[in-house]
Formats: structure tokens, C-alpha cells, sequence
């Protein structure tokens, strides 16, 4: 930009008349007002810009309309009913058969069969006679052993007991030995007689409780047997149920799914992007050359002829008024 001219001082005022106001300094003609330009431009631009966002908008409203309204209609007239479906006569038929035909059958199997027995088992014939044998013990413990060997630690008498001990002795040996030994040669031919009812007692109880272990263990591996039967039965049967539910229900699902694939959802796609390159791939390559040819093309003028200027005048004024180092 070039400096203005200096402005020429007022005439002096005529003799004995009224002062006349101070004339203006006019600007230079070569000084010129860098607004002037921007002003005829921004309409263009205005009109240029709203021609744009009325050529972008409406097909990209239009088109995100028409996937919405193809979105709620897939929502509620297919995912909808075949989420219900599912969930109805599929999945609610499929526990309930599970939880009828193969979970409480186990249940009750495993409760009635294995842990009512084993604990009725481990009751009778490990906890009662340790109870009974615990019991004999204490009472012999405390019978035959802790009541007179508390009774000498108490006395502490040794004479009175060695010679009681001693009568004792002779007792024994007059009164219970002799006797018993006499007794025992008169009885020992009853003896041998009992002893052989004792044998053949014993040998009596012996069979009966191996038959009772033998039909204890035939019962307890009938029972499993049963359960493994009734298992794989289970089993072999929930395996039928799946195979003829997959062969009578999600097979013809799928191909029905497929099917609506094929001809409703495929074709919908290829028409969505047909669409696409239809109107909004000309349109964004429209966009993009109105935006070269027009709004940059501005945008540079108003950069080059508006805002450099200004900005050059603006440095200018600061530095002269010494606002700017």
C-alpha cells in the first residue's frame, strides 16, 4: 500500500469575517477500501454455499431416511417375530426337556440311588459299631482299670495290699483255679460241644453276612447299572429330540432364512448400493468440483485480496502508533 498524501492546511480566516470551518483532508486517490471487494462477494458465496448444503442435505436426508424406515421394517417384521419365535417355540421347549428329561432324572438318581444308600451303608456298618466298640472300651477303661488303679493311688498301701494280694492269690488258687481246673476236665466234653456249636454258629453268621455283602454289592451294581441305563438313555433320547428338532425346525429355519436372504435382504443390498453410486457418488463428485471451482477460488481471492491487506495494514498502523516491536 502507498502512504496518503499529506493534507493541506486550512487558509487563514478573511479579515473582520466569521471563521470558516476547517476543510477535510481528502483521501488519497490511490487508497483503496479493501471491504469494498468483500462486500460484492459474500451474496455469491452466500448463494454458492446454500446451494451446496441444499444439494448435499436433501439427498443424504432422504437416503438416511429411506435406511432407517428399511431398518425399523426389518426390526419389526423379521427380527422381531423370530426372536419370538425362538425364544417361544424353541428355546423354552428346549430347558424345559432338559430340565425334565435329563436334570431331574439325574437328581434323583444321584440322591436315591447312590447317596441314600452309601450314607444308610456307612451308618450301619462303620458308625454303629464303632459307637458300640467306642462304648465297650470306655466301659472297660473305666470299669476294670481307672476305678482300681484309682483306689491304690488313693490307699498307697503297699503291706495290706501285697498280703492282700496274696490271700488273694491263695484263693485263686484253692477256690477258682482247682475248681475250674477240676470243672474243666468234668466239662471238657461239653466244652468241645459248645465250641462246636460256637464253630458251626460262627460259620452260619460268616455265610450270612457274605450273602448279605454278596446281595449288597448285586444291589449296589444293579443300581448303577440302572443309572448308567437310564443315562445313556437319557442321553441317547435328548440326542433324538435335538436331531429331530434340528432336522424339523432349524433346518427348514435356516433354509427359510436363507431364502429370505437370497431374495428380500440381498437384493435389498444391492439396491441400497446401486443407490449409492446412483445419487450420492455424483453428488459428492459434484460437491467436490462446485467446492474447486467456486468456494476455494473465494476462499483464496478472499485470503490474497481481503484478509493479507488487512492484516498487512493492521501490522502497520500497530507499528507506527509503536503498539508492535
Amino acid at each position: 500500500m502507498t502512504d496518503p498524501l499529506p493534507a493541506r492546511p486550512p487558509l487563514p480566516d478573511p479579515p473582520g469575517g466569521r471563521p470558516t470551518a476547517p476543510t477535510a483532508a481528502r483521501p488519497a486517490p490511490s487508497a483503496v477500501d479493501p471491504a469494498e471487494p468483500a462486500a460484492v462477494a459474500l451474496p455469491l458465496v452466500a448463494a454458492v454455499a446454500r446451494g451446496v448444503a441444499l444439494v448435499v442435505v436433501l439427498p443424504v436426508r432422504l437416503l438416511w431416511e429411506l435406511v432407517a424406515a428399511a431398518g425399523r421394517l426389518a426390526y419389526r417384521s423379521l427380527l422381531t417375530p423370530v426372536g419370538r419365535f425362538l425364544g417361544r417355540w424353541l428355546l423354552s421347549p428346549l430347558s424345559w426337556a432338559l430340565h425334565r428329561l435329563l436334570w431331574l432324572p439325574l437328581v434323583w438318581g444321584a440322591r436315591n440311588l447312590l447317596w441314600v444308600p452309601a450314607r444308610w451303608a456307612a451308618r450301619v456298618l462303620v458308625w454303629l459299631p464303632l459307637v458300640w466298640l467306642g462304648r465297650g472300651l470306655t466301659w472297660v477303661a473305666r470299669t476294670l482299670l481307672w476305678a482300681p488303679l484309682l483306689w491304690l493311688a488313693r490307699r498307697g498301701l503297699r503291706p495290706p495290699l501285697v498280703a492282700l494280694g496274696r490271700v488273694l492269690v491263695w484263693l485263686a488258687e484253692y477256690l477258682v483255679r482247682r475248681p475250674l481246673r477240676w470243672l474243666g476236665v468234668a466239662l471238657t466234653p461239653a466244652g468241645r460241644l459248645v465250641w462246636r456249636g460256637v464253630r458251626a454258629l460262627g460259620g452260619a453268621v460268616s455265610a450270612a453276612l457274605t450273602g448279605l455283602g454278596r446281595g449288597i454289592w448285586w444291589v449296589v451294581v444293579g443300581f448303577g447299572r440302572l443309572l448308567v441305563a437310564v443315562v445313556v438313555g437319557a442321553w441317547r433320547a435328548a440326542g433324538w429330540v435335538l436331531r429331530q428338532f434340528y432336522r424339523l425346525l432349524l433346518r427348514p429355519l435356516g433354509h427359510g432364512l436363507r431364502w429370505v436372504w437370497r431374495h428380500a435382504v440381498h437384493p435389498l443390498l444391492r439396491g441400497a448400493r446401486w443407490a449409492w453410486s446412483v445419487t450420492v457418488v455424483p453428488v459428492a463428485h459434484g460437491i467436490r468440483a462446485a467446492w474447486r471451482a467456486t468456494v476455494a477460488p473465494a476462499a483464496r481471492w478472499t485470503r490474497r485480496s481481503v484478509l493479507d491487506p488487512a492484516r498487512l495494514a493492521s501490522r502497520e498502523v500497530l507499528g507506527a502508533l509503536g503498539l508492535r516491536r
